[in-house]
């Protein structure tokens, strides 16, 4: 069954909402072993005799009333009378139930004092060893296990179910080996105890193994081992594997009202509304009563699905509706946007009797988070707070995730600061009375995300610790942040470790380490790990096929992204997404293929701005300026509305085109025309056409004039300008502004130092390398790419370890011997020779790679290679000589232009 998921118990109903006579007094709880309580209203009269009270307590039990329970022991206790070795058992499972801690310690001492009599009743021992366990107390719950006499399979499997609740899966599974070792054998309850443990925590596989395993020895899966797999499986939202089983379970087992509970939160999860509605019939059908679960998880269907009228409709044929009903119908008119409407029904719902709870006030507090009315959900949380009700990870989480998406980043951090305090809150109108909430995993995720798009790389290494503390880091959410984090932030090194300590990995996780050597520029480990993800018997989804393409456009790895794009037509033959449009756009383009980017434009039915974007941006790169001019006309005339990066390609087109005057009509239409308000990087391009045509005093006027801080980029540009032009003066302003807007990037400083180097300052020129070692500052190594068959091989400055070098450097040698009996001399004779050579200088890792290309690619066929740093003059040139003397078509891409050499010219006209 390799698709099949496994089960847990059902999920607890959901706690009722008890009035006070049916919960534990304080003054029963505190006096209950000194005797001094006083008869509780309702109980027998003090001194009665212990049967009245035992009727009582079992009757509690009976209907699950645990806290009612826990009072008549309080009383019984204060009467003088002790249970009995048949009622104890019951008094342990209330306290349980009621998560009395103190009463479960007390009831426990009295199990002690009852001599062998107690001792030596299984009943009683296996009762205290599932007490604990469901207390969470796994240390307890172990040592009454000790003390058992004789262990059977109900003490075995309530440990069992202790460690697996706790989420030590791999001790909850050596015990279930342990308890076979020892003789005992499994029941359908045990292993359903362990399958639902697995499936719970996350690890599906394993579940799955087991239940397979279970019916291979013999036990034949009730209703409940099939719904404790389906709801694993949905509360992991592996919504499709949920279905995969309930439809399994289906030709060998009648599914039940649990069953109907757990599945159908599955088809919300996939928007599969008619598999729902088909669900609902068979309830109708099968006369299930449409009780508070089933209803509520039809009613949470129907609102998600867009189907309000039949979420309403389901609301009112609920007969016994309780909070949870409400709740739903609540979340329903909050979801269709109709504040008025879910207030009414949280007046109607206090009307019919029935308090709101904290799921309640969620709902509200998280759709005025999602808002941006950040007052209202603070207004909220204290009026929670004022009626008694405590906030919790639920309502923080909200809170958290609104605040974060509204950019109010210092309120959504100070939230989460708030949560790990005994009070605090107060400076926003609000508090968190009581103990600290306990942030999970949810909260975490949406802590690093924040994290994440701040660059706080200091605090996602405090939070990581705290994730590794709180036990949180098995959470597979937590660790694809964790991974996605250090990627963002450029520690891909450390991306890696969290990655590869992941047992569980998911399509996301892969996702996030592929994204983080894309984004880090290291695209050719990236489709290595593709690769071992495919090997994995994972699928890729839209995404993945995005990062893959993308990682294939730059390392120019075309029968790479061929086979892609052959697996896309596969999968999507009626037509691509546009995302996966745009993705083999871009693909072809930097592979140098632009007439297969037109055509994969051009067979786009339904095209989107972005895809209008990538094919000017593979005009752009190809240095066809004029073609993204015409684009743009034709955007224009179809009403197509473009978007702020369809201006940057324009500009961009613009000065490739040395046209400084349509540059201005254009970005001055931006706003007058379109309502795009010009951001930082439509400023940076003016910045650069202005500075690219000498206009530097303009260009600094501008920069002075916008209303925008500008940030490093646009002072890069206005430098590297300085540098083309050698003006000192304002080449040392922008260098000056960049240094304290990031004072470690190196290519600030190398660009600096060039402009001294240009003016003859060549003390000046030391002085800025020697403070750039004084600082530890390193410059990014230079690397080439060459694709070739199904690897990507990698040059980097001063490494030889490549398996071919000598032959490189051999095949090195024969071409500048020929470059100078044509009376062209290399600067260099051998590139990146000496290891030790200055950094800020061309390394020529690309000649390198072409060597090799040479070498090992077919006469006929194109060399293509990558880079990471803008080629020298000397490069450029010399491989312009070899494309005509060698009669080879190469194709180089430097990160700042698209190079074609071919019969001793290049497209991009000597300007890069």
């Amino acid at each position: 069954m390799a698709t099949l998921p496994l089960l847990l118990p059902p999920p607890p109903p959901p706690p009722r909402a008890f009035s006070p006579r049916c919960s534990l007094q304080p003054h029963a709880r505190h006096h209950l072993l000194d005797g001094k309580a006083g008869p509780r209203h309702g109980a027998p009269a003090a001194g009665a005799n212990a049967a009245a009270y035992a009727r009582e307590i079992g009757a509690c039990v009976r209907t699950r009333r645990w806290g009612a329970a826990c009072e008549a022991f309080a009383a019984m206790r204060a009467a003088g009378a002790a249970p009995d070795r048949f009622l104890l058992p019951q008094v342990l499972r209330a306290c349980a139930g009621a998560r009395e801690r103190r009463l479960a310690a007390a009831a426990h001492a009295l199990a002690a004092k009852g001599g062998p009599a107690f001792a030596d009743d299984a009943v009683v021992g296996n009762a205290l060893v599932a007490m604990y366990a469901a207390l969470g107390d796994v240390a307890a719950a172990r040592a009454a296990f000790a003390c058992l006499p004789e262990r059977d399979v109900v003490a075995w499997t309530a440990l069992v179910g202790a460690y697996a609740d706790a989420g030590e899966l791999g001790e909850a599974f050596e015990l279930f080996e342990t308890m076979q070792e020892s003789g005992v054998r499994p029941d359908v309850i045990s292993w359903n105890t362990l399958v639902s443990g697995f499936a719970r925590n996350g690890d599906l596989r394993a579940a799955l193994h087991l239940f397979d395993e279970m019916r291979l020895r013999g036990v034949k899966p009730g209703v409940n081992s099939w719904n404790c797999i389906i709801s694993g499986c949905v509360q992991n939202a592996r919504y499709d594997e949920a279905l995969s089983v309930f439809c399994e379970m289906c030709e060998s087992e009648r599914p039940d009202a649990v069953t109907m509970a757990s599945i159908l939160p599955a088809c919300t999860g996939l928007m599969a509304l008619g598999i729902g509605k088909q669900l609902h019939s068979y309830v109708i059908r099968c006369g299930i009563k449409l009780n508070v679960y089933i209803g509520s998880s039809l009613i949470g269907l129907y609102s998600e699905c867009g189907e309000f009228g039949y979420a309403r409709s389901v609301f009112a044929a609920i007969e016994e509706k309780n909070a949870t009903v409400w709740n739903e119908l609540i979340r329903s008119y909050i979801n269709e946007e109709r504040m008025d409407e879910a207030w009414e029904a949280f007046s109607l719902m206090q009307e019919n009797g029935l308090q709101p709870d904290t799921v309640t006030y969620n709902s509200f507090i998280a759709a005025y988070a999602r808002a941006g009315q950040k007052e209202q959900a603070y207004t909220l949380l204290s009026d929670m707070v004022g009626i008694g009700l405590k906030p919790n990870v639920v309502s923080m989480n909200a809170l958290i995730s609104g605040l974060h998406h509204h950019s109010h980043h210092a309120d959504a951090l100070e939230a989460f600061r708030y949560m790990q305090v005994s009070s605090g809150g107060e400076a926003k109108g609000w508090a968190l009375a009581g103990n600290p909430i306990q942030p999970n995993g949810t909260t975490i995720t949406s802590v690093l995300s924040l994290l994440t798009d701040l660059r706080l790389d200091r605090l996602g290494k405090e939070v990581h610790c705290y994730a590794l503390r709180s036990g949180l880091i098995s959470n597979i959410f937590v660790s694809s942040k964790l991974v996605d984090f250090y990627g963002k932030t450029g520690d891909v090194d450390t991306a890696d470790k969290v990655f590869r300590g992941i047992s569980n990995k998911n399509v996301v996780t892969w996702n996030s380490i592929l994204a983080s050597y894309r984004q880090n520029r290291k695209p050719e480990i990236a489709l290595k790990l593709f690769h071992e993800m495919i090997k994995s018997d994972l699928l890729p989804n839209l995404v993945t096929l995005q990062i893959a393409l993308l990682s294939s456009g730059m390392t120019m790895a075309l029968q790479h992204g061929r086979e892609l794009h052959g697996h896309i037509r596969k999968n999507w033959p009626d037509g691509y997404p546009t995302a996966l449009a745009s993705a083999l756009i871009d693909m072809y383009g930097k592979c140098g293929k632009i007439e297969d980017a037109r055509l994969v434009f051009e067979c786009t039915d339904e095209k989107d701005i972005a895809t209008w974007n990538a094919i000017m941006s593979a005009y752009l790169l190809h240095r066809i300026p004029e073609e993204v001019i015409n684009l743009f006309k034709y955007i224009e005339q179809s009403g197509i509305q473009p978007d702020p990066v369809t201006f940057i390609i324009l500009l961009s087109a613009c000065k490739q085109e040395g046209s400084m005057e349509e540059a201005r009509r254009y970005f001055y239409s931006m706003e007058e025309v379109y309502g795009i308000q010009p951001t930082l990087k439509h400023y940076t391009c003016m910045v650069d056409i202005m500075g690219t045509a000498g206009l530097l005093e303009e260009s600094l006027e501008l920069v002075q004039k916008m209303q925008l801080e500008p940030d490093g980029c646009l002072w890069s540009i206005l430098l590297k300008a300085c540098k083309l032009h050698s003006n000192l003066e304002i080449g040392e302003k922008a260098a000056k502004a960049l240094f304290e807007l990031e004072p470690n990037n190196t290519s600030n400083y190398m660009s600096l130092s060039n402009i001294y180097a240009d003016n003859g300052l060549w003390d000046s020129t030391e002085a800025v390398r020697v403070a750039m070692t004084e600082q530890g500052l390193n410059v990014e190594r230079q690397c080439s790419r060459l694709y070739l068959g199904t690897d990507v091989h990698t040059f980097e400055a001063g490494d030889s370890s490549h398996p071919a070098f000598e032959k490189i450097l051999s095949t090195w040698n024969d071409l500048s011997d020929r470059m100078e009996q044509s009376g062209y001399p290399p600067q260099d004779i051998e590139p990146y020779s000496n290891a030790e050579a200055d950094p800020l200088s061309c390394q020529h890792t690309e000649r390198i790679a072409l060597c090799y290309g040479l070498i090992s690619i077919r006469v006929h066929d194109p060399i293509r290679i990558s880079k990471n740093f803008r080629m020298c003059m000397e490069c450029h040139s010399s491989i312009k000589f070899f494309s005509r003397d060698m009669n080879r078509e190469i194709f180089v891409s430097d990160g700042c232009t698209y190079h074609h050499f071919q019969n001793g010219a290049c497209s991009c006209g000597d300007m890069w």
